[in-house]
Formats: C-alpha cells, structure tokens, sequence
C-alpha cells in the first residue's frame, strides 16, 4: 500500500512531471497518429474516440512517472 500512495504522489511530483509530460507529448503524439490519424483525417472521431485519444496521452505519462518512480526508489 506504502508503495502506490508513492506513485500517486509521483504523479503529481513536479520534478518528474516535467520529463512525464515531455514522453507523453512525443509518444502520445505518435500513438495518437497511429491510432486515430485516419479517423481524424475522414472527420469521423466520435465521443468514444476522443476519450480514447486522451488516454493514448495519459498512459505514457503514467508509464514514464512510474520509471523515475522505480528508478529513484532503487
């Protein structure tokens, strides 16, 4: 339990925010283009589309804050 309250806070640390956001916005990109770059092309992005496209952003963020997380913890 110790450890997830560690990484909830991590996801909020400043510090490792900065590079979070940073691999968020270039791989979230690249998956967003991947996974729904022909959908947003022919306009057919609907609701479901969307929530999931914030999620493609949203998981590399919590992918590379767990990283620093487990790095620092070592």
């Amino acid at each position: 339990m110790q450890a997830m309250k560690g990484y909830l806070t991590a996801l909020v640390t400043p510090h490792l925010a900065v590079r979070a956001v940073r691999v968020a916005l270039v791989i979230g990109t690249l998956l967003f283009a991947i996974n729904h770059g022909a959908a947003v092309r022919s306009g057919t992005m609907t609701q479901t589309r969307w929530i999931s496209a914030g999620l493609t952003y949203l998981v590399p963020y919590a992918v590379s804050i767990h990283g620093q997380y487990m790095g620092r913890a070592d």
